[in-house]
C-alpha cells in the first residue's frame, strides 16, 4: 500500500476551485480540469518515494495481477480521474481497440508528434469510460431518435428555414439520417445564419416546460461559450442527461458525448484518444468521426451502484476497468475489494484509516494509494473511497 500523487491537467474548461478543494490545495487561478491517477505517458502518477507508477509496475509487473497481465500485458489497463467542468467540453467520441490500433499506426506513419494538436490518437488503446457524479452533473450523450429531434425543431418554429438540413431526419432510416444530418451541420460555415435562426427561436422558448424548453436551453447555453458555432446544431441532435451525486453513466466506444458542467470521478481504459466533432478550438476530425461514431439512437440510463453494507460496485462490462465505492455505515472495517489485481483507491470526501498487510495509513479527501495484487486491506472511516481495478 503506497501513497500515490496524481497529475493535474489545466484544460481551459476546468473549474478553478473544485479539484483543489477535493485535494485540499490552494487554488492558483488556473482551471483544474482533470486529476489523473494512472500510468498514461501524458500524465502519470508518482508514488511516495518519487518513483513514477509506470516505472514501479515495469519493475514489478506481478503487482498488476495474473488475469490483467494475461489480458493486457504488463500495463495497468485503467486510469482513474477527477473531472471538474465549469464550461462545456467538445463534442467527442472514443475509439474501439481495433480503431485505436489503426488510427495510432496511421498518425504515427504520418510523423505526427504524440502531442501534435491535430493528432486524435495518442495511443493504441480503446477508451470506454464511466463517470460517477460527485455534484449534480449534466452533459450530452448519444443521439436522440431522429423523428423526435425533427419534432423539436418543428415545435421551435424553425423547420422551414432548416428544411434542407433536417429533412433527412424524417426521410431516411435512423442511422443514415443521423450520420447525414450530423456531418452536414458540422460543415455549415457558409450557412452560419441558420444557427442564428435557431438561437432566436430558442430564446423565446426557454421557459417552456418539458423537452422543448430543455432543447431551447441547450442551444442558448452552448451559444454562451461557442457563439454561432455550427456544432450547436449538431449538439441539438443529442440526448441531454443529468446525474445526481452517486449516479453514473457508462460510455462504450463510439458514443458521441459532451460533458457540460459538474464534478465527477471518472474511470476509463488507459487511453487519451479523443476524436472531436465540434464545440472546440481544437482539431475537428470529421473523417475520423465517420470511422468511430455509432450513428444510432440511444436512451441514456443512469447507472446505480450495486451492493450492500458499505461496499458497492458500479456494474459495467468493460474488461479494462471496474469501479467500486467503499462508504462505511458504521465504525467497522470493510474489505477493499479485488485483491486479485492492482488497485488505485481515492478518497473524495471524509477521512479513512486503511489497514493493510504492512501497517496502517490515514487518508483524507484527495489522498490516493496504490495497492498491489494479492495485498489485503481494510478501510474504516466515513465519506467516499473509490477503488479502481481491472475488469479482467
Amino acid at each position: 500500500m503506497r501513497r500515490l500523487d496524481g497529475h493535474v491537467q489545466h484544460f481551459a474548461w476546468g473549474s478553478k476551485t473544485a479539484i483543489p478543494a477535493i485535494l485540499r490545495r490552494e487554488p492558483d487561478g488556473s482551471p483544474w480540469a482533470e486529476y489523473w491517477l494512472g500510468t498514461h505517458p501524458s500524465g502519470h502518477g508518482f508514488l511516495d518515494d518519487g518513483m513514477a507508477l509506470d516505472t514501479y509496475i515495469q519493475n514489478n509487473p506481478h503487482v498488476i495481477g495474473a488475469a490483467a497481465r494475461a489480458e493486457f500485458g504488463d500495463l495497468l489497463p485503467y486510469m482513474l480521474k477527477l473531472l471538474a467542468a465549469s464550461t462545456p467540453l467538445s463534442l467527442q467520441a472514443h475509439p474501439s481497440r481495433e480503431q485505436a490500433v489503426v488510427g495510432y499506426a496511421r498518425e504515427s506513419l504520418l510523423g505526427l508528434h504524440p502531442q501534435d494538436p491535430v493528432r486524435s490518437y495518442k495511443d493504441d488503446w480503446p477508451k470506454p469510460e464511466a463517470i460517477v457524479a460527485l455534484t449534480p452533473f449534466e452533459g450530452l450523450l448519444g443521439f436522440r431518435d431522429p423523428l423526435e429531434t425533427a419534432g423539436l425543431f418543428e415545435a421551435l418554429g424553425v423547420a422551414d428555414e432548416l428544411s434542407s438540413v433536417i429533412g433527412p431526419l424524417r426521410d431516411r432510416c435512423s442511422a443514415a439520417a443521423l450520420e447525414e444530418v450530423f456531418l452536414d451541420v458540422l460543415s455549415l460555415d457558409e450557412r452560419r445564419h441558420l444557427v442564428d435562426v435557431v438561437l432566436a427561436a430558442a430564446v423565446n422558448n426557454l421557459e417552456v416546460p418539458g423537452a422543448l424548453g430543455e432543447f431551447a436551453r441547450t442551444a442558448v447555453e452552448l451559444d454562451e461559450f461557442f457563439p454561432g458555432d455550427p456544432g450547436i446544431l449538431a449538439a441539438l441532435h443529442m440526448n441531454r442527461f443529468k446525474l445526481q451525486p452517486g449516479e453514473a453513466i457508462a460510455l462504450e466506444p463510439g458514443i458521441m458525448h459532451a460533458y457540460m458542467r459538474g464534478v465527477a470521478v471518472e474511470i476509463m481504459a488507459n487511453s487519451d484518444n479523443v476524436v472531436r466533432g465540434g464545440l472546440t478550438q481544437k482539431h475537428i476530425d470529421v473523417d475520423g468521426l465517420l470511422q468511430v461514431v455509432e450513428f444510432r439512437p440511444i436512451v441514456p440510463r443512469p447507472l446505480l451502484a450495486e451492493g450492500s453494507d458499505g461496499v458497492y460496485v458500479y456494474p459495467t462490462s468493460f474488461p479494462e476497468f471496474e469501479l467500486w465505492l467503499v462508504s462505511p455505515v458504521d465504525d467497522a472495517y470493510l474489505p477493499i475489494p479485488r485483491t486479485d489485481c492492482g488497485r488505485i483507491a481515492l478518497v473524495t470526501a471524509g477521512e479513512f484509516v486503511l489497514q493493510g498487510d504492512h501497517g496502517e495509513m490515514s487518508l483524507a479527501s484527495g489522498d490516493a494509494v496504490f495497492l498491489d495484487a494479492d495485498e489485503h486491506a481494510n478501510a474504516r472511516g466515513e465519506g467516499q473511497l473509490f477503488v479502481a481495478a481491472s475488469g479482467a
